[in-house]
């Protein structure tokens, strides 16, 4: 038995080279690929004839975990050499790694990345000792740059190096496991035919010494399957060399796909004339100066650096150390992006940034037209096609027109999935928005199949989809109501009204857990807003809201209960959120079954607590006034926390506006009272008879200590009601006139309040130095 095992870096052009040759030298009867053994079945959808690059999408989804992972190939991904080679030869190409979805690539979005990048001292050591600053470069400077002449053993030394000092982890032993599994079946099958295994290089080690010390077999590996709760799947999508990218955030180990593509195709001189180029005539697209003997000095800068450097052809980094030497004349805020790995940095040089997106290159795949898809892609396509959505366009929708609402929601499902190429412009943003018209605009995109497959894992129709991700985000929320309330505003414009049971218990989970009373109460006057009255979207009586109002109400009365700060400024939003608190208790009580004297006896307790915050206290009063008149509801003092002898569970308005109006706290109270209580105030006259009577009574000095507060408090009433307020003030000191007339003269009252205080100061200087009397002459 002869097995060859070739370890490679994924998408390394000089491995992909050293593939192809073995592969032709040797002409085995299998050829064995690090990839997905349940897609064994399906390796003829790889071959049809794709513009390359594309990518293996797996999904995997069940009621603890949602996974999705990509296995991209380009024209110089050493695996795809593997397949195309392989299959010119005659063998029998088998993927021999654990499907995508299992446990072993949990946290894992990309199969191809390196092994050896995760042991992360094994590789600083090995530049340390070359010299260079990353593995990046590294790599260039032992394989891809240098000849391939003994590449084979070059590459196993330097993979055995890295394995010889590491220890695998434990998702990389079971992978091993499983793939030794697969050479040994190969082996044996194969009898003297020769079999190529070829792998990430990290777990060539391994495989050689599986092998060595256990050649027997007992057939081919079972392929493990889905859990019985679990849906998943996995489909070929079109990749583009960004998503390739290290520098913009791909998980393996190749960066600057546009460089190596050249390198491939022409090799290292070219590559290096194409680099430059590329990027002079990118930076001339951008009005960039570029001139001649800019370029001239880059070429002998990266020629001269290559050869201190020991290269034979300037490598990548030779190349863009010479642009950067010869184009950036400031001094740099960050370092230079391939001194390092990783994506680019906040406050990288433009012409940096430029230099880094053209070695990218702009390559997108293609499918064969023939290549299976997800249902949820054909779904797709004919709703957009039959709601002519399927072209660029600019749309208006007037979402009061059924065939418009309609176009609508399909919009929003496509935008819930994130697909490209679907932007809304204008539109409601809260279910409190008058808005009822949309813009949109639509333009094809290259990604937009992509995004439409890779979205198919969360369901067969759009409809399905949509819902699924909302409930993902939801379960995502955590403690954030902002993100809640984003999600079910998305469900109402989506038409996705009501969610699944474990959507809900997400959603309860995530109120539960809410601990800011303004963004609570921010959500829940919107959700019972759309709950009440919407009858556009669809989300009236819906039971999802439903859910969430009673939730919010049991939390913001919990929390409110728990705030304390007997100085602390009126707080507008979790004043908000008591009154959302209140509308709630008052028009969705008979059909959600609230608790309404749990709630009043909450808000006596807080409204009685010396401890809690003025404007809170305010509210709390303010929230049993504007509830107390219920007669089935009667509040019973002892579960509100009064002795049994006590009246302070009795209302007395009159009697709670005398006791809180101390002049710097005055205002707070009442800001919570009136954002409450509004109109129990604004027709009982005997409360704004007492209003009138403390300020009148208050102190210049007081008086402007408690003008802000008190101009906040009475903003809560509208112009028309602050007219009534000063025409009951005219009729109580028998003035004639209207309210309006007096508001048209009152000018700032913290200038008012500042010149009675100048005033008083000026009476006590006179009274002091004796100039208040006559009798002088």
């Amino acid at each position: 038995m002869t097995v060859t095992f070739i370890g490679v870096r994924h998408h390394s052009p000089a491995c992909a080279r050293l593939v192809a040759a073995t592969i032709e030298e040797l002409r085995p009867a299998y050829v064995l690929i690090e990839g997905p053994a349940d897609l064994n079945e399906r390796i003829g959808e790889l071959l049809l004839g794709h513009e390359l690059p594309v990518a293996v999408f797996s999904s995997y989804r069940d009621g603890e975990r949602r996974h999705g992972s990509w296995a991209p190939f380009c024209a110089y991904s050493p695996e795809w050499l593997a397949l195309t080679h392989g299959r010119a030869v005659g063998a029998e190409l088998k993927f021999i790694d654990l499907p995508a979805w299992h446990p072993a690539f949990a946290g894992r979005s990309n199969r191809y990345a390196d092994a050896e990048l995760r042991y992360a001292d094994v590789m600083q050591r090995l530049c340390g000792s070359f010299g260079v600053d990353n593995v990046d470069v590294l790599w260039d400077h032992l394989f891809e740059i240098a000849a391939d002449h003994d590449l084979a053993e070059r590459l196993a030394v330097y993979f055995d190096l890295v394995r010889g000092e590491s220890a695998a982890g434990e998702s990389d032993t079971a992978r091993e496991a499983y793939m030794a599994q697969w050479v040994r079946a190969a082996a044996t099958e194969a009898g003297e035919r020769p079999v190529v295994v070829v792998t990430g290089g990290f777990h060539r080690p391994a495989l050689v010494s599986a092998l060595a010390s256990d050649p027997s077999a007992a057939g081919w590996p079972e392929v493990p399957m889905l859990p019985p709760d679990a849906v998943g799947g996995s489909f070929l999508v079109p990749y583009s060399f960004r998503r390739l990218d290290a520098f913009d955030g791909y998980q393996s180990g190749m960066p600057s796909p546009g460089y190596y593509q050249e390198l491939w195709e022409s090799g290292p001189q070219a590559a290096a004339r194409h680099l430059t180029e590329s990027v002079a005539g990118r930076l001339r697209e951008r009005k960039q100066p570029v001139s001649t003997a800019d370029l001239i000095a880059a070429r002998v800068t990266a020629e001269g650096l290559a050869t201190v450097r020991g290269h034979r052809h300037p490598a990548r980094t030779d190349v863009l150390d010479g642009l950067a030497s010869a184009l950036v004349n400031e001094a740099l805020d960050v370092p230079l992006p391939w001194a390092a790995r990783g994506t680019l940095r906040t406050g990288s040089h433009p012409v940096v940034v430029e230099m880094v997106a053209a070695l990218s290159g702009t390559r997108v795949g293609r499918l064969h037209p023939g290549t299976p898809a997800p249902p949820l892609v054909h779904h797709v396509n004919a709703e957009l096609e039959r709601l002519g959505l399927d072209a660029s366009d600019d749309l208006d929708l007037d979402l009061t027109v059924a065939a418009d609402r309609a176009r609508s929601q399909v919009l929003h499902r496509v935008r819930v999935l994130a697909v490209p190429g679907f932007r809304r412009d204008s539109g409601p943003s809260t279910g409190l928005d008058p808005i009822l018209k949309e813009r949109w605009t639509l333009r094809p995109s290259p990604e937009r199949l992509t995004a439409f497959i890779e979205a198919g894992a969360y369901g067969a129709t759009l409809a399905d989809a949509c819902a699924a991700v909302l409930a993902e985000r939801a379960a995502h929320a955590g403690r954030d109501v902002d993100l809640l309330a984003a999600v079910l505003f998305d469900a109402a414009l989506s038409g996705t009204a009501d969610v699944s049971k474990q959507a809900l218990s997400a959603i309860e989970s995530t109120v539960a857990a809410a601990a800011d009373l303004g963004s609570l109460g921010r959500m829940l006057a919107v959700v019972l807003t759309m709950w009440r009255h919407d009858r556009i979207l669809g989300t009236a009586q819906s039971a999802t809201l439903a859910v969430v109002i009673v939730a919010s109400v049991r939390r913001i009365l919990w929390l409110a209960e728990g705030v304390h700060g007997r100085s602390a400024a009126a707080d507008l939003g979790r004043i908000g959120a008591l009154a959302a608190c209140r509308d709630a208790l008052r028009y969705a009580r008979p059909k959600l079954d609230l608790d309404l004297t749990a709630a009043l006896e909450v808000a006596a307790r807080v409204a009685a607590d010396a401890e809690a915050p003025p404007d809170l206290r305010g509210a709390a009063f303010g929230l049993r006034w504007a509830l107390q008149p219920a007669p089935d509801v009667p509040l019973d003092p002892v579960s509100a926390g009064f002795p049994p002898d006590s009246q302070a569970g009795e209302l007395d308005p009159e009697r709670a506006v005398r006791g809180a109006f101390h002049p710097e706290s005055a205002g707070d109270w009442l800001a919570g009272l009136f954002a409450l209580a509004r109109e129990e105030v604004l027709h009982t006259p005997a409360v704004i008879g007492l209003l009138d009577e403390l300020l009148s009574a208050m102190a210049a000095e007081e008086f402007l200590v408690a003008v802000p507060g008190l101009r906040q408090a009475f903003e809560f009433f509208p112009p028309r009601e602050r007219e009534i307020i000063a025409g009951r003030l005219l009729e109580r000191r028998g003035l004639s006139g209207t309210g309006r007339s007096l508001l048209r003269g009152v000018t700032d009252p913290e200038l008012v309040a500042a010149g009675m205080v100048l005033d008083d100061r000026v009476d006590a200087v006179l009274r002091r130095e004796g100039l208040t009397g006559g009798g002088h002459d």
